[in-house]
């Protein structure tokens, strides 16, 4: 199995620390608002990482972080906590905040197919292993107190920048940021005192007692913290987006090097961004779409998996309503032909030799993925499966196969017809009617009401063919 590893910038063969058994580690939401489609990108690419690593037998553990506090506003250490940015907007508390986004989010995972995770260990759920590492680097020599807060020293680590591939001198050459009271450029927050300390005043809602004062830690410490307490130091592979190489990940890394005197993970592997229709996603642009807003416009959630599937994770993917629109119908156009096949022969399962005359398509399938993720030769090799002459029942043993990887959920339609209720059967026996006395605009009319209840008609010689939008 190759992946591309960020940290040695190539493509290397995959080595688990442990005998069949791996650790994977991603990062997961902010829970102070809805998870865009750009963050949906991140999490179906881990999901994606996990299933091909159980494809190939090892027993996966993956741990996702929610963070409910400490990722400020500039995603360094400016600006306020975006719980407490929520917590005002809303009026709400901001662990109420923090419970409705992360119910938000599992639905979305859910929505989405994408395969739960080990544990979802929550920030607030871990502030003393968060204190107990600063205390280690502290110890270590790698920290230094400010007005407002604890800070690492990035000067005191030789190979700081390692992951971005910029050297120190580089990144603080090239950074605009206000200093302030740190040292370096680079240098960032561990621990932050509340604007509140020695006041004997509580502002804020999320702050804790430390060996420095009263406080919250900072964004880059959960994860350091929390990974080494459920998969150890080192564990194998860690994910995320590129847009956490340059920051989170160099000073998650920094972190556990610093505290522990290893490298935090083995393989640290990256998706690239969703543009749409060509451009930056914003907030400012109004083009910043959730799941929830692709199914108010009448779109599968599977579709949007679709549409990821078929770009390699670290290429750019541009996202325009027409290009999931192309990825529903070709989504559509697989569910409807694999309706009418055959149950499969066997069970699914990436065991013993199985696949009938499909398993030279097989074989082919699992290299793709194996090659770094090659999702799109992967979805070209299911095409291939499906217009190919084997017979149905063997085609269908392979695709559950496929479907293993892709997540398509597949299973709910080989072999299993169509189910109109009777309400849309009425208009179809209408619609044939108008048909037969060439009524052209009453057929069309009651095409586009079939529509409006879920489901599409095409006109076949042999008569309508129906089936689900």
């Amino acid at each position: 199995m190759q992946l591309y590893n960020t940290l040695t910038r190539s493509k290397q063969e995959f080595n688990p620390i442990q005998n069949k058994r791996v650790g994977v580690y991603s990062c997961g939401p902010t829970v102070y608002w809805f998870a865009h489609i750009g963050n949906m990108r991140a999490f179906l690419f881990a999901d994606l990482l996990c299933r091909a690593l159980r494809m190939n037998g090892y027993a996966v553990e993956q741990i996702m972080n929610i963070t409910d506090v400490g990722h400020l506003t500039d995603d360094a250490d400016e600006g306020e906590d975006k719980m407490m940015v929520a917590m005002k907007r809303e009026g709400k508390t901001a662990y109420d905040i923090a419970e409705f986004y992360a119910q938000a989010f599992f639905k979305d995972l859910e929505a989405l197919n994408i395969t739960p995770a080990s544990r979802y260990p929550r920030a607030t759920e871990h502030i003393a292993e968060q204190i107990e590492m600063i205390e280690a680097l502290e110890k270590n020599g790698f920290t230094y107190q400010t007005s407002d807060g604890i800070y690492f020293d990035t000067s005191k680590l030789a190979d700081y920048g390692r992951l971005s591939g910029q050297k120190l001198d580089e990144k603080q050459a090239g950074s605009r940021v206000d200093m302030g009271e740190k040292k370096n450029a680079t240098d960032f927050a561990l621990w932050k005192f509340s604007p509140t300390t020695g006041s004997g005043n509580t502002k804020r809602q999320m702050e804790w007692e430390s060996p420095w004062g009263i406080g919250f830690p900072g964004w880059h410490i959960e994860c350091s913290a929390m990974s080494k307490k459920y998969l150890g130091v080192p564990f194998d592979i860690h994910t995320g987006g590129i847009d956490h190489i340059a920051v989170h990940h160099e000073n998650e890394i920094a972190q556990t090097e610093g505290a522990e005197g290893k490298l935090e993970a083995n393989y640290w592997m990256h998706n690239e961004f969703i543009t749409v229709d060509g451009g930056k996603m914003s907030k400012s642009l109004g083009n910043v779409y959730t799941i929830e807003q692709l199914v108010e416009k009448g779109f599968d959630p599977l579709a949007f998996r679709y549409l990821c599937l078929q770009a390699h994770y670290r290429s750019k993917l541009n996202f325009t309503w027409e290009s999931l629109e192309a990825a529903q119908n070709a989504l559509n156009r697989l569910r409807s032909t694999i309706r009418e096949w055959d149950a499969p022969l066997a069970p699914s399962l990436f065991e013993g030799e199985g696949g009938g005359r499909g398993i030279a398509l097989e074989a082919r399938f699992s290299q793709a993925i194996n090659d770094d993720l090659n999702t799109p030769e992967a979805l070209s090799i299911l095409w291939q499966l499906v217009d190919s002459d084997y017979p149905t029942s063997a085609k269908a043993e392979s695709l559950l196969k496929f479907d293993q990887i892709l997540g398509l959920h597949l299973d709910q339609f080989i072999g299993k017809s169509v189910e109109i209720p009777p309400e849309v059967q009425k208009l179809l026996d209408e619609r044939a009617h108008a048909r037969t006395e060439k009524n052209w605009s009453e057929s069309d009319r009651l095409r586009t009401e079939i529509e409006e209840r879920g489901f599409i008609v095409e006109d076949k010689p042999e008569g309508q063919n129906v089936r689900e939008m």
